[in-house]
């Protein structure tokens, strides 16, 4: 009998997996598209260190595959290391349920020595058993409203396109933001550079018209003091992630009032996203807020720490942080 094993995925499997992969979570974009925005986060800096594609083999057939991530957190004041598995995949015809849950419990058993917790990412368009042990972390995707000046005009704060010369700062406020919550990630430049470039990809390889990127910055003098991320496909405007060194986080309200007037004689777009607590801009007002549709579970890999019982105001989590 063939022994299943688990190997990097690279050449000939890592083709396969793109192969199979595709119709199924393609993100709107040709194979072609599909597989050079995959080479390009691969060769992202952050990803050359911090994420590596698996696969279940049995002799020369794909069973299952799944990408790791190696991350850092926070949890309860605790710097923790973080195990990731996201993008977890069947072949076609295989026993998926069972090759899935042995893909990742032998990925968590390489894990324990290294890592405390382990986190692991379910998109909206991919539904999948919950795996062993995992307990959901609460996010909301909330719906806002935009206060628009009677003159339809934009307000007076100057904003930019994002550049990478931001990034030092925008991850200086974030981890400002974050040391309020139980539970985030510690992100660094790379990671943030990375989760943006993986938007900008969707978004530049995809049918030209059909989605955008916009990285905007407010800045004073020439320091970045307020940022969003926003991904649009026709009337919907995703929140990715944003920031604010104003803790009442007017300047991304004036960003959002400033993009919306870009257009004066457009319909409103319907902004949607997950916002920490204490992040809603006063220029906003949030419509409705719901349950996500992506979730992210959480499974605790140490005997060192209880699992924690985390409720949406114990967490920032932005969608651009779903691997």
């Amino acid at each position: 009998m063939t022994m299943r094993t688990i190997v990097p995925a690279e050449g000939a499997i890592l083709e396969r997996i793109l192969e199979t992969t595709y119709p199924s979570r393609h993100d709107g974009l040709s194979r072609h598209a599909f597989a050079s925005c995959d080479t390009a986060l691969r060769r992202t800096p952050w990803a050359l260190h911090h994420e590596q594609r698996f696969a279940l083999v049995e002799g020369t057939n794909v069973l299952a595959s799944a990408q790791r991530q190696d991350l850092t957190a926070t949890l309860d004041g605790r710097d923790v290391r973080v195990c990731g598995i996201s993008r977890v995949f069947v072949e076609p015809a295989r026993d998926g349920a069972r090759h899935e849950e042995e893909l990742v419990e032998r990925l968590l058993d390489d894990a324990r020595a290294d890592y405390e917790i382990a986190l692991f990412w379910t998109p909206a368009h991919h539904r999948c058993r919950a795996p062993k042990g995992f307990e959901p972390i609460p996010t909301e995707d909330v719906e806002l409203r935009v206060a628009e000046s009677p003159r339809h005009g934009a307000p007076m704060t100057l904003v930019r396109g994002g550049e990478d010369r931001d990034l030092p700062a925008i991850v200086a406020m974030g981890h400002v933001r974050a040391s309020q919550f139980r539970f985030h990630l510690n992100r660094d430049v790379d990671l943030v550079k990375y989760a943006i470039t993986k938007k900008r990809l969707l978004a530049g390889l995809g049918t030209p018209g059909v989605r955008q990127l916009q990285f905007v910055i407010a800045e004073e003098g020439i320091t970045a003091a307020a940022y969003v991320v926003i991904s649009i496909a026709g009337a919907i405007w995703t929140i990715e992630e944003c920031g604010d060194r104003d803790p009442s986080a007017a300047r991304v309200g004036a960003i959002l009032q400033a993009l919306s007037a870009r257009e004066p004689a457009e319909l409103r777009p319907v902004i949607r996203g997950w916002l920490p607590p204490g992040l809603v801009p006063p220029q906003s007002t949030i419509l409705s807020a719901q349950p996500s549709g992506e979730v992210v579970m959480m499974k605790v890999l140490s005997a060192t720490i209880e699992q924690p019982r985390l409720s949406a105001a114990d967490v920032l989590y932005w969608r651009s942080d779903i691997f």
